[in-house]
């Protein structure tokens, strides 16, 4: 899937959820996707937490 749809599913599901849901439903759903896409990110190995966090080397 491209980044462009991958958006658009993003905003028809985000769309939905604020017209069914409301707007609070719709800000639960984007924060459970950030957690869920740093945690699959820390999973895979593309994003390293000492980086995020300013953790030193101790070489």
């Amino acid at each position: 899937m491209s980044p462009s749809q991958i958006g658009l599913l993003t905003g028809a599901i985000l769309g939905l959820v604020i017209v069914f849901g409301g707007p609070l439903q719709a800000l639960l759903v984007v924060v459970l996707a950030l957690a869920g896409l740093i945690i699959g990110r820390i999973i895979e190995g593309n994003l390293d937490v000492r980086d995020i966090f300013g953790g030193k080397d101790r070489s």
